[in-house]
């Protein structure tokens, strides 16, 4: 093999591949360092990963520690904090050369799908706890409400001025308490969707026309998509709602001079999910980003962003993202949140099955596939729960 040859075969390696000398400078690294760590390979080779991470960095520690005992060593799990704010959690090792002890080659193998995956885990347990609430409190409330709402309208019709706008006030209220569990009762609706093929980008593009008459009037709201993505199999109604959820969402986090929302859809080659409890590994390739350029979410609120009732803003419910998370996993897709710092910028990725038609012979991957499909094997939505 060639030296181009083997340069070309680490390059394609998912995993990140670096060897540093004795002052940790970087002597080589494959694409996937600057893809994950967002770090320049030339800054790295001019002043070293010093240049990067701080000093009491675990992926340091571990390097002096091969080097000083020129011996191998592995941890897991392990959180990686980049001085740009780029945050990993990876499983990483560092291994001496034999023949060059002064260098160390290490591996850094990023466990975002799995901790992405674990996520959705935890958005399931939590939609299943507000969908009970959610039950018990349409039932046990709403009928109250109604009670209270017409006795003080009664009320209303005897009383002067100043009586007359707390009256006003308690209608209001009661309104405003039922929408809240009107929204709620949307998680209990276990129904099966109906769906049909529908074309992202007409979701999009009506998502797009009813925020910039709206909430979005006024905001630089940009679409870069992919044209040639296939159908997904979907409730359009549904869809809408989720990303008008997310567009109002950046809308907000945008509301300044200068805000700016990027709408962009791609295929995403080789993203596939295990299904539990099974050998099968389901297709979503159909990515939609929504990207603004405002402040992102709370550091405390990031691992809770989908759960009901989690909110940074003051008067939020906490229940938008979280009927995004329970429709995204109707539909058997994946729903996640990323920020990065340089430049600022604050993504909601869906990834979707994309649809393939009735009557095609399943493939291995758990999609459907027609003769001679580059895209591969593509989910059937109804199949699989996350």
């Amino acid at each position: 093999m060639t030296a181009p040859e083997a340069a070309s075969l680490l390059n394609a390696l998912p995993q990140v591949l670096l060897c540093v000398d004795a002052d940790d400078t970087l002597c080589f690294a494959n694409t996937a360092l600057e893809e994950q760590f967002q770090v320049p390979q030339a800054l790295l080779r001019t002043k070293g990963l010093a240049a990067a991470l701080p000093a009491d960095s675990s992926l340091l520690a571990l390097i002096a520690q091969a080097r000083a005992h020129q011996a191998s060593f592995v941890e897991y799990d392990v959180e990686i904090g980049l001085l740009n704010g780029v945050r990993l959690v990876a499983d990483i090792w560092a291994r001496p050369l034999a023949d060059r002890p002064d260098l160390v080659l290490i591996g850094v193998q990023s466990r975002a799908v799995e901790r992405m995956i674990e996520r959705q885990q935890s958005h399931k347990g939590g939609a299943r706890a507000v969908v009970g609430a959610a039950a018990m409190l349409a039932h046990e409330i709403k009928n109250p409400l109604s009670g209270i709402r017409g006795a003080a309208q009664l009320l209303e019709e005897g009383v002067g001025a100043t009586e007359r706008e707390l009256t006003q006030l308690i209608c209001a209220e009661v309104d405003r308490i039922r929408a809240l569990v009107d929204r709620m009762e949307i998680f209990t609706d276990a129904r099966p969707l109906a769906r049909q093929p529908e074309n992202i980008h007409a979701i999009l593009g009506h998502v797009r026309q009813l925020g910039e008459v709206g909430f979005a009037r006024g905001l630089s709201v940009k679409e870069h998509y992919d044209p040639s993505l296939p159908d997904v199999l979907c409730s359009r109604e549904q869809l809408v709602q989720v990303f008008l959820n997310l567009l109002k969402n950046a809308a907000e986090a945008v509301a300044k001079p200068g805000g700016e929302i990027v709408l962009s859809t791609a295929f995403r080659h080789g993203m596939k999910v295990a299904v539990k409890g099974s050998n099968r590994r389901i297709a979503v390739p159909l990515e939609v980003c929504v990207t603004d350029n405002g402040p992102g979410a709370a550091d405390d609120l990031i691992d809770h962003l989908f759960e009901p009732f989690v909110s940074g803003k003051p008067n939020g419910t906490g229940l938008g993202l979280a009927l995004v998370a329970k429709v995204v996993r109707d539909h058997g897709g994946i729903v996640e949140y990323h920020r990065t710092q340089d430049p600022a910028r604050t993504t909601f990725r869906v990834l979707l099955p994309i649809y393939r038609g009735a009557g095609h012979e399943q493939d291995r991957s758990g999609g459907r596939r027609r003769p001679g499909d580059p895209h591969g094997g593509a989910a059937d939505p109804a199949a699989w729960r996350l």
